[in-house]
């Protein structure tokens, strides 16, 4: 598998299916120095649960991210509730991160009642 070129990246698993989340909507967002979210992309994950096209490949600003996951939607989309209408992971990146060129892969596992999420490869 290549190496996507949006430094930042995501998969979707429904656990609860054992499959991945195809459809999930998907939001990035950087927080700007007066402390206000950007919207930097809005996409949908893949048939394979993924979103490689967030942001085009350059090196990424250091600062705080924001990815949002319709959860809500998703799931009522196949007429199950949920308790999460929505999960947001927010994370940094560091100036040294940033000067390096680092890849950030933000995995979410998911299911109507509980997520975890990890800093992937």
């Amino acid at each position: 598998m290549t190496r996507p070129s949006s430094p930042i990246t995501s998969h979707v698993l429904d656990t609860a299916l054992g499959r991945p989340a195809h459809g999930l909507a998907v939001r990035l967002d950087a927080l700007d120095g007066a402390g206000t979210w950007q919207t930097l992309a809005d996409r949908v994950t893949s048939e394979d649960g993924r979103v490689t096209d967030l942001l085009p490949a350059a090196p990424l600003a250091p600062r705080t991210y924001r990815l949002t996951f319709a959860t809500g939607a998703y799931f009522a989309g196949s007429g199950r509730p949920t308790f999460y209408p929505r999960v947001e992971v927010v994370f940094d990146v560091t100036a040294a991160a940033a000067a390096a060129g680092e890849h950030f892969h933000v995995p979410l596992l998911v299911s109507p009642f509980g997520y975890s999420t990890y800093r992937g490869s």
